[in-house]
């Protein structure tokens, strides 16, 4: 598949927050708020096209963290730059993660001058792990959270560079 990357849009970033993961993944819906439509053009994300439609984004530095984690100091060492990333739910467990990730991670390499990435992954998202992993990223510390609906979720640290 070819990957169009571009600094997010309002266009594309209405069509995200409208996303729906199911299950225990609910957890990385956002809310189809203006608030949540902001925090995508805050000049962080990048939206990941297909040439016809948003198939998913890639974001850096602090809107790639959980603000939790802070607390913890899971991202007390700056040697390192966060990435997160989303695959819109359609695109999700049809094999197209690696390739997905090392996109991003090539443009952030390419565009943003960045080799020493960190990322933050919940510890039951095992399909995103095992990816993580086939790409060379190792598990760094751990953290949880409460999820919105009082739940506990642990949070993995993952570090590659």
């Amino acid at each position: 598949m070819d990957y169009h990357i571009s600094e997010m849009d309002r266009n594309y970033a209405q069509s995200i927050v409208k996303w729906n993961y199911k299950g225990q993944y609910s957890i990385y819906n956002l809310e189809d708020t203006q608030q949540s439509i902001n925090e995508l053009l805050c000049g962080d994300y990048y939206s990941v096209s297909n040439g016809e439609t948003v198939i998913g984004f890639y974001c850096f530095g602090k809107s790639a963290q959980v603000p939790i984690g802070n607390s913890f100091g899971a991202y007390d060492n700056k040697e390192y730059i966060d990435i997160g990333l989303g695959l819109k739910p359609d695109y999700c467990g049809k094999g197209l993660g690696l390739s997905f990730l090392h996109e991003g991670l090539g443009f952030a390499k390419r565009n943003l001058h960045i080799d020493r990435f960190r990322l933050t992954v919940a510890s039951f998202n095992v399909r995103a792990i095992n990816v993580y992993q086939k790409a060379g990223f190792r598990v760094g510390m751990s953290f949880k959270r409460m999820s919105d609906n009082e739940a506990v979720v642990e949070f993995l640290t993952m570090t590659l560079g």
